[in-house]
Parts: structure tokens; C-alpha cells; sequence
């Protein structure tokens, strides 16, 4: 055999084998574009499975679901949203090969709990809004009652969904996720944070909030179930430890990032394209990172967060592409 032939052939086999590892791994996004394509399939899965989980059948085990309130409850949660949360489900999902429809029911679960936020976020004892996603609030369209019951109808049926064995064969991962989405939604994560903001704008005689405050309630209100959605592919995953720590990481900057952005939109956005009422935060007398360190602070200390997420994903290499771009994603929307 000559040299050259050699050398013709271990280029081969390099190439076959190349060609062999790109089969095995998750698709890599080169282009903005490439993004949004995988986030409108992901949020075209999602309404699919939010549509057949919410059907106005009884599931088993269930009585009967009322057609008012199952309505509602559609009503808040399909035909909108940008389903960023379920996104990050199955993107983080993907990096350890974890079958699609698992990470799909986990993000249908996990857009409940955001949904059922929003509802009740909405309601005139909190933030009063009269639009959501560019159509009345649900409590406009049904009214208060309905929309209370709605709310906690789609929190609860979320712990049911993660405890379904279609969500995971294993049922130490499903009581690691329930465990998890508990934590981020309720007292010490999300709900905690919204009583937060509501001592924030001075109902309960409460001081105004220094920045370190801020920070807390950010990552509370609303950082605690976009950093869930991120660990629970590791969960899904049953990941090592320096890959969830990496997965924490970056949900931790994506989430504060993510409210700096909602933050800047209040008050740089247009009601019409955000979907919801805007220039709201300073007339509520809302605690923000805009309202403390005005609108150049808050882009560099929201360019700042992007580049930490972004870092914090550099041991998964071109595999995370696609939560890279979800941080960028996260810094430039206009809705």
C-alpha cells in the first residue's frame, strides 16, 4: 500500500466517522433563523400536548371537569406565549438524549404553572391588567371566581402530569421533578417573590428596595421557574452533578435577564406588539433594576447576564447552540 493510499483512507474513515458522531448528537443551530425554528416547533409540540391534556374529557382517576372552568383554563394557556419555558425543557433535555416526548410533558406541565402565574398575576387584587397575550385577561373574559379556580386548577394538574409515568419509566425522576417545580413555584421561589413585589410597591408599609433586594425578588418571581425549566433536562437526564451545576448556572443569569428585559419593555415597548398593558411598573410603583439603575444600566447589566449564560454552557459545546441562542433570544425581544 502506498503512502498515498493511506493517507486516502484514514481521510475516509475520519469522514465516515464524523459523519457517524453528527447522527448520534443533538442538532446544532448555526443561524438566528435555525433558532426560531426550533422554537416554533417546540411551542407547536407543546400547544399539541396542552391541547390533548386539557381536553374536556375526564382523565382517570377524575370525576368530571366542569366545562367552564376546563374552557378557562384553555383559554389561558393555548393560541399564545412564546413558550420559552418548555424551550429550555427540551433543549436541556436534548443534551443528554432524553426521548422528546418526556421533555414535552415536563414542559406542558411546567407552561401550566407559568400559565396559572399569569392568571392570577392578572387578577385585580394583584396587577389588575385587562390584556394578556393582545386579548382580554381571563378574569375579563369569564370573570374572578372562574379565573381563581382556573389558576389553581392548571398549578394542580401539573404535579399530576409529572407524576405520570409517561413523564419518566423511573419514579425517583418524577419525585426529583415534582420536588423541584414545588420548590420554584411556591413559597421560597415564585410565590414568595410575588408577595415580594407586591410589599415592593409600598402596600404594607414596607421601605423601598435596595438593589440586592431587587435581585432577590428577580430571581424569585420570576427566575425560579426559567432556571427549573433548565435543570430539568439534567433531571430527565439523571445527569452528573458538574452538568446540573452548569445547567443551574445558566438558568440563574437567564432569569434575571429575562426580568430585566420584561422590565425594559414596560417602559421601551409598545402595548400593541408586547401583548399586555405597558408603562405600568413606575405608576404601580414596581421594584426594578430599570427604576434603580436607569435604562443604560439595565442593558449593560442585561448584556452582562446574557454573556454568563451564555458562558456557563461552555462544557456542552456546539450541543447547546440552542439555549445559547434562547439567551440571546431573551435579550432582544419585543414581546
Amino acid at each position: 500500500m502506498t503512502a498515498g493510499m493511506s493517507r486516502s483512507r484514514l481521510a475516509k474513515a475520519r469522514s465516515q466517522r464524523a459523519q457517524s458522531s453528527k447522527k448520534s448528537e443533538p442538532a446544532v443551530i448555526s443561524t438566528e433563523a435555525q433558532f426560531t425554528a426550533r422554537r416554533d416547533k417546540a411551542a407547536a409540540d407543546i400547544e399539541q400536548w396542552l391541547d390533548r391534556l386539557l381536553s374536556r374529557a375526564a382523565a382517570k382517576g377524575e370525576i368530571a371537569r366542569p366545562q367552564r372552568l376546563i374552557d378557562a383554563m384553555r383559554y389561558a394557556t393555548l393560541g399564545g406565549g412564546k413558550r420559552l419555558r418548555p424551550l429550555l425543557v427540551i433543549e436541556s433535555a436534548a443534551l443528554f438524549k432524553v426521548p422528546r416526548p418526556r421533555a414535552l410533558m415536563t414542559g406542558a406541565a411546567l407552561e401550566c404553572v407559568h400559565c396559572y402565574s399569569l392568571v392570577h398575576d392578572d387578577l385585580p387584587s394583584m396587577d389588575n391588567d385587562a390584556t394578556r397575550r393582545g386579548r382580554p385577561t381571563l378574569h375579563r373574559a369569564y370573570d374572578e371566581a372562574t379565573a381563581i379556580l382556573a389558576g389553581d386548577s392548571l398549578l394542580t394538574i401539573a404535579f399530576d402530569l409529572l407524576a405520570r409515568t409517561e413523564t419518566h419509566p423511573n419514579p425517583a425522576v418524577r419525585v426529583a421533578l415534582i420536588a423541584a417545580l414545588a420548590r420554584a413555584a411556591g413559597v421560597g421561589g415564585m410565590a414568595g417573590g410575588q408577595m415580594l413585589d407586591l410589599a415592593a410597591e409600598g402596600r404594607y408599609g414596607t421601605q423601598p428596595l435596595k438593589e440586592a433586594a431587587i435581585v432577590t425578588l428577580d430571581t424569585m418571581k420570576t427566575g425560579a421557574l426559567i432556571k427549573f425549566a433548565c435543570l430539568a433536562g439534567a433531571i430527565l437526564g439523571q445527569a452528573p452533578k458538574p452538568a446540573h451545576d452548569a445547567l443551574a448556572r445558566y438558568g440563574h443569569a437567564l432569569g434575571r435577564a429575562f426580568q430585566i428585559a420584561d422590565d425594559l419593555l414596560d417602559i421601551e415597548g409598545d402595548a400593541a406588539t408586547v401583548g399586555k398593558s405597558t408603562r405600568k411598573d413606575a405608576d404601580q410603583g414596581k421594584a426594578t433594576l430599570v427604576g434603580l439603575l436607569g435604562r443604560d444600566g439595565a442593558h449593560g447589566r442585561l448584556a452582562a447576564l446574557v454573556a454568563e449564560a451564555e458562558s456557563a454552557l461552555d462544557r456542552f459545546g456546539a450541543n447547546a447552540a440552542t439555549l445559547r441562542a434562547a439567551a440571546r433570544f431573551v435579550a432582544a425581544r419585543h414581546a
